[in-house]
């Protein structure tokens, strides 16, 4: 098998679906390919896909295992040379996953790329960014980031030239592809202390520490049907009421612990 496809579901069914219709019209005649489904303790019955999407493989986990273990469950389960990660909300184009494989394939120093983002009616979503400081969530997530615009540009990499392939920090999570070999210990690609957000940018800072780059690779797109839950409320709300704002500031803690003393 040549590439594992995996897409984690948690209360998305209708997009998931969308993604799956995409995935199935792709060009990819000349890729052996699989695609598995994690429904991670949402709620949603997946059961009817299986006979609409030949092949398709759902796995129904006991317990949310968050984003990170949703998709290292997926990736146990799998068994491509090269993994692509897939939020459910997430369409392709016809030739967008063929030439994200192609491109890493023969690409030896790359150990991540990522397409362009874009929001559904195609303006550009900031996908590529700097490695967060310490601040940074506190600018994001409060009104004391008007203030400092250049600040959360150069993060966002907001004056950055976004139709060029280039070596980035990180990406968003979203949608991207690896390499098995990369995988690191237990078969794994995630680091599951981190239950929803910072993951992405964690598995970057890996990639990198490695000695790889993470590309970004704007030659290709997909459209990122996306909601930021997170900052929903303003903060002051988010963290008596809004549990996924919570787990955002506690990944955000346990990602600044982890590097603090990492070059």
């Amino acid at each position: 098998m040549e590439l594992s496809i995996i897409i984690v579901n948690f209360r998305s069914k209708a997009k998931l679906i969308s993604c799956l219709d995409s995935i199935y019209r792709a060009n990819l005649a000349d890729i052996s390919y699989e695609v598995i489904v994690v429904e991670n303790n949402s709620g949603d019955d997946l059961s009817d896909l299986t006979a609409k999407y030949p092949g398709l493989k759902v796995i129904v986990s006991e317990r949310n295992l968050g984003m990170g273990g949703g998709n290292n469950l997926g990736i146990k389960n799998s068994s491509g040379r090269f993994i692509l990660i897939s939020n459910p909300d997430i369409v392709f184009e016809s030739d967008t996953i063929k030439k994200l494989f192609h491109y890493l394939a023969i690409n030896s120093q790359a150990g991540l790329v990522a397409p362009k983002l874009v929001n559904p009616d195609g303006s550009l979503q900031l996908s590529c960014l700097k490695f967060p400081k310490l601040y940074i969530p506190i600018l994001r997530r409060t009104s004391i980031g008007r203030f400092f615009k250049k600040q959360l540009d150069y993060y966002l990499m907001a004056e950055a030239d976004h139709d060029l392939v280039q070596s980035v920090d990180w990406v968003l999570g979203a949608c991207f592809i690896v390499r098995r070999a990369d995988l690191e210990k237990n078969n794994k690609l995630f680091d599951e202390r981190y239950f929803m957000y910072f993951e992405d940018v964690d598995l970057c800072r890996r990639t990198k520490h490695r000695g790889q780059e993470v590309i970004y690779y704007p030659e290709v797109k997909v459209i990122h049907n996306h909601m930021r839950q997170s900052a929903m409320r303003p903060w002051y709300q988010s963290l008596i009421r809004d549990r996924v704002a919570r787990e955002h500031l506690k990944s955000a803690f346990k990602y600044f612990s982890k590097w603090k003393n990492i070059k």
